[in-house]
């Protein structure tokens, strides 16, 4: 804990230094959040190009955050699991295996919002 817990301007930013630390070893160590990252230009071009609404861009927005939100617990996950069971174990497997579930699900979740959102602009 920061400042032993009571509220500070430099605690905050100390806790704001250490999320963007966190996104960074993210963005290093989680290849998936690349391809995430991409996946989310092409989204926002084509909302550009389609001129969409700013309710759609509300959806879109959130499609986006949601996977990069549960990529970024995947890695916490991984690198937690790895720290206290470096050598392979089966619950170890199943943690890291649902972790990874939950970003699938979202990713599935995002292509869903994303096909109601731009279908309209499309056809």
């Amino acid at each position: 804990m920061i400042d032993g817990g009571r509220f500070s301007i430099s605690g905050r930013t100390k806790a704001f230094g250490y999320a963007i630390a966190g996104l960074a070893y993210v963005f290093k160590t989680a290849h998936a959040i690349w391809i995430q990252s991409a996946i989310a230009a092409c989204a926002i071009a084509v909302g550009f190009y389609l001129h969409i609404s700013a309710s759609d861009w509300r959806w879109i927005a959130l499609a986006i955050a949601l996977v990069w939100t549960t990529e970024i617990m995947n890695t916490a996950v991984e690198s937690v699991c790895d720290a206290l069971h470096p050598e392979h174990h089966p619950l170890i497997g199943k943690a890291k295996d649902a972790a990874a579930g939950a970003v699938l699900m979202a990713g599935i979740g995002a292509v869903i919002i994303g096909i109601f959102t731009f279908w309209p602009y499309v056809f």
